[in-house]
This record gives structure tokens, sequence and C-alpha cells, in this order.
């Protein structure tokens, strides 16, 4: 039984002044604590690599010998523990150390996951991944902060009652929708999971606190209408750009960034002799294979010369994500589409109507998409019965 020691910086504990305090991660028999300092440094002047203060003035080697003998400290006590007959643990290194007794804090648990996430990014974790962490950490300080008047709550202590308030608080004060409030409480059932598999908690509370998620709204253009904004004549070349790029979505099923680093490595020979986009999604890693409809090749073979995708590499001559959105604002007026357009509806057009309404199995898009989960996936195989369902009301009306 040993216990390793590294110092990091927090950048979830970021003061004012914009330095980060330094910690003690110690970790012994799979269990792991983490242990403040006192001493805040500036990102920029922490190396990583050797764990200590960059630079070589008389201030910096004080507060490197600090760090030297926070972490000689530690070392002694866990010599002084193995040394005695007692068993002992990580927890009773934190006693021995803070004077208190060993507690286990719920947020400083849920800041030491988004610590991890970022620093997987682009290795399973996406950046709007992290921001969602960020989001739901923030809603939970505050939370915590107006009902139980303190900065953290151990974690013995979030149960069904604390989980039951939280939910209401969110839906509440913050006027937050039912998809919404699931995403905040996945965020913390995730977290309480790492603390079960940490062995802080020995139960969840969620297998007796169950969320509901609500069904998502996912607008999708008909065939019919994907057709009238395909065909239409537009004199203005910015609009006629955007509208190329969410026609190909329609077709394909990418969404906006996946278009946007679109290039041509990305298209293959099948072994059916058709050209196929072979693309790992931006969110999810998933592999999408797609086999490239004669719409959307078309539009590919439009923009082969186009001078801005020659130059960086890429097929398509893809805006910001804020100025498309705004311009298919313009779009729908100008082609009388009354529903809201959006790289997002252009996806969910590609699963409803293109592929699905057409019988293409489930799984088959499912794949394409690059889902996680045919679950995921039968979100939308639900829409297209709901549309047959109404169809056939109105069949029945006219007999």
């Amino acid at each position: 039984m040993r216990i390793r020691i590294s110092l990091l910086l927090k950048k979830s504990k970021s003061k004012n002044s914009g330095k980060c305090p330094v910690y003690a991660r110690c970790v012994m028999d799979g269990r792991r604590i983490e242990l403040s300092t006192s001493i805040l440094v500036d990102v920029d002047n922490w190396d990583k690599t050797r764990q200590e203060i960059a630079g070589s003035s008389h201030e910096v080697r004080i507060l490197n010998n600090r760090l030297l003998k926070f972490v000689s400290g530690i070392y002694d006590i866990y010599n002084q523990l193995e040394a005695g007959r007692d068993d002992f643990d990580i927890y009773t290194i934190k006693e021995k150390i803070t004077g208190t007794s060993s507690k286990d804090y719920f947020i400083e648990l849920f800041e030491s996951v988004v610590d991890s996430i970022e620093k997987k990014l682009g290795k399973g974790y996406s950046k709007g991944t992290l921001k969602h962490y960020k989001t739901s950490l923030t809603r939970l300080k505050d939370f915590v902060k107006e009902f139980y008047f303190r900065k953290d709550i151990e974690i013995k202590k979030v149960d069904y009652t604390f989980l039951s308030a939280f939910d209401i608080y969110l839906k509440s004060k913050h006027n937050i929708g039912t998809n919404t409030v699931w995403g905040y409480h996945r965020h913390v059932k995730k977290v309480l999971n790492d603390a079960v598999s940490m062995g802080l908690i020995v139960r969840n509370p969620y297998e007796n606190f169950k969320v509901k998620r609500g069904d998502a709204n996912r607008d999708f253009l008909t065939l019919k209408e994907i057709k009238k904004i395909e065909k239409k004549r537009i004199q203005i070349d910015r609009l006629v750009i955007v509208r190329d790029v969410f026609v190909f979505a329609c077709y394909t099923g990418l969404s906006y960034s996946d278009i946007a680093k679109l290039s041509y490595h990305h298209i293959h020979k099948g072994d059916d002799g058709e050209d196929w986009i072979i693309i790992d999604r931006n969110k999810t890693k998933n592999r999408c294979r797609i086999p490239l409809l004669p719409n959307a090749l078309k539009i590919l073979r439009k923009y082969k010369d186009y001078a801005w995708s020659e130059s960086q590499g890429l097929l398509l001559p893809v805006r910001s994500n804020q100025k498309m959105n705004a311009y298919l604002k313009e779009l729908a007026t100008i082609c009388g589409i009354k529903k809201n357009l959006s790289m997002h509806v252009a996806r969910h057009s590609f699963a409803t109507s293109v592929t699905l309404s057409n019988g293409i199995p489930i799984e088959t898009v499912s794949k394409m998409l690059g889902h996680n989960s045919l679950k995921t996936t039968q979100v939308y195989a639900r829409i297209v019965d709901k549309k047959i369902s109404d169809d056939m009301k109105e069949l029945k009306a006219i007999l």
C-alpha cells in the first residue's frame, strides 16, 4: 500500500485575480483526496511537467520550497501511520493534515469531474459537453448556497430530499424546461455514480429519484418542403450558399460542425462503386458512413472549384453557425416556409422525411447519423409514426 502525490493547478477554483490554487492530489488504494496548499499561481507560471512554479526569482524559490515542504509533510504523516499498528486509509491522512474528521464534499467532487473532462477534450469529450457540465456545476453551487447557506455539502447528505429540492429549484427559480432539467440531473447522477465507484457512498440516490425526460421538439421538413427550398431561384449569393449547405445537410444528415470540417479525404469509393462520406462525428467521435445521394453529390460538384473551399481544402463554404442560422431565417421567408429553419432541422429532416419515411431501416439510419444508441434514433421513428397517424386521420375525415 503506497501513496502517490502530485501537484496540480485547480483552474476551476480560479480567483478574481486570475490566479489558481495549487492542490496536492493524493492517491492510495484507488481512492483519491485533494488538499489545498494555500498557494496561488498564475496559470502561465505553472510548470505542469515539473509540478512547480516556473522561474528563478527569490519569491518563486520560497513558494516552491513551501510546496516541497507541504508534500514532505504528507509523506511524513503517511510514514508515521504506516509504521503504526492501526489500519488507515487516504481519509485518515486527510484528517491528520486538516485537523478535521474525514468528510467528502459533493461540489468538490463535481469540480474534479469537470477538471477531468477538460483534460480529455477531443478524447471522448467535446467543448459542448464541458460547457454543459460547467453550467450544471454553476446551478448546483447556486442551489447549495441558497438552500443550505454554504459553499459545499457532504456527499452523504445528497439524498432523495436534496434531489427533489434541486429539481423544484431548477423548474421554479430558473423556469427551465423538462429536457434541460433532465440534462442537469444526468450530470449530477454521473458524479454520484463516480462517488459510488470511489466508495464515498454506498448507493446512488437516483435509484429512488426518477427524472422524466420530455419528448424533444424536433422540427423537420417534409420532402416537398426540401424540394421547394432546393429549387427556389434566389438572387442573393450569400443565401444561395446557405441554401446549398442546408440542403446538403438534409440529404446527408451531417451536423453543422461536421459539414464545416468536411474535406476531400472524407470522400471514399465504396465497394458498390458509389461515393461515400466517411467521417468521425465531432460530438461523439462515432464513425458515420453515408452513401452520397445524387442531390448531395450535385452540390459538392457545384463547389468543387469554389475559391474559398479550394484554398481551405474544404468541400463547402460554410459560414459561422450564428450567421448560418440568421440567414436561414431569411431563406425560410423567401421560400414561404413557416418553420424555424436551423442546421438541426436539416439533420432531423434527413432522419425523418428523407430516410425513415422512405423505408430505410432504423438501424441503417442510426449508423448514418452516428448515434450512440438506437433509442436516440427511435425518437425520429415516433415522429414518422405520428405523421402517418395524422395523415390517416385526415383521410378518415374525408372518407
